[in-house]
């Protein structure tokens, strides 16, 4: 196998002055190029209303990402929508519960969020079944519908709506590009899917390509790409270090 040298990141290049990237170019003598292979971006005001969905006819609201929770309050001040005092807020954890203070006043909201389990998740469907009475609000990403929280809340029989707040927006690649790449990491099935967009036909061949996540690692396997670089796992808890493990190897 040939020897990595340079190294594709489907993120955005890091903002720290010394990241794990730059010590591992330092160390190992290898490139990294750092392009997301998509954005998302928010749907218009007449894209929204379109899909007739009222937010004031809903008693709560369900956030997965802070991406979507900037996507909701900017569409409130372009909408003139003020949301109620009593409108509950649910966050699928607690770091994204306290971004909530940077467009409401918390104190004055009934906020919630999962409790960790003890490997460490959270579950936000068990916590929406707790507050069955509450009608939901669930702001989702075109053609990305949170399927396993939808079909508990169906399953429960508890109202809600859905409505596309954002699209993902895929970034264009040559083969040229992509080819002169030794390894591509990704960290999102989106990205997977980004890379099929460009490429309807793209062949592994020789190209190795790690992950971040299960569900990334599932899409990738799902379109038949063999996975060499891995992370989090037991001995790997981030990409870097599994990314170096490859590297001190090869």
């Amino acid at each position: 196998m040939s020897k990595i040298k340079r190294i594709l990141v489907s993120q955005p290049q890091p903002t720290q002055a010394r990241s794990p990237y730059h010590q591992l170019a330092e160390e190992y003598g290898v490139e990294f190029v750092f392009k997301p292979f998509f954005t998302i971006e928010p749907l218009s005001q007449r894209e929204f209303r379109d899909q007739k969905v009222d937010i004031l006819d809903h008693t709560a609201i369900v956030f997965t990402s802070r991406m979507m929770m900037r996507h909701f309050f900017n569409l409130l001040k372009e909408l003139r929508i003020t949301p109620p005092d009593d409108l509950k807020y649910f966050c699928s954890n607690e770091m994204l519960s306290n971004n909530l203070q940077k467009f409401i006043t918390v104190r004055k909201r009934k906020v919630y969020y999962p409790e960790k389990t003890v490997n460490g998740g959270s579950d936000l469907s068990e916590l929406l079944l707790k507050h069955s009475k509450e009608v939901f609000f669930i702001p989702t990403i075109e053609g990305s519908h949170h399927e396993a929280v939808l079909n508990d809340l169906d399953e429960a029989k508890i109202a809600y709506s859905k409505a596309d707040l954002s699209r993902v927006v895929y970034t264009s690649f040559t083969a040229e590009e992509l080819g002169a790449f030794d390894l591509i990491l990704f960290f999102s099935p989106n990205g997977v899917e980004s890379l099929f967009h460009s490429f309807p036909k793209y062949k592994q061949g020789h190209q190795l390509l790690g992950c971040l996540g299960e569900k990334t690692k599932e899409e990738m396997e799902r379109r038949g790409l063999k996975v060499g670089v891995m992370a989090p796992t037991k001995d790997f808890p981030s990409i870097t270090a599994a990314l170096e493990y490859r590297l001190q190897n090869q």
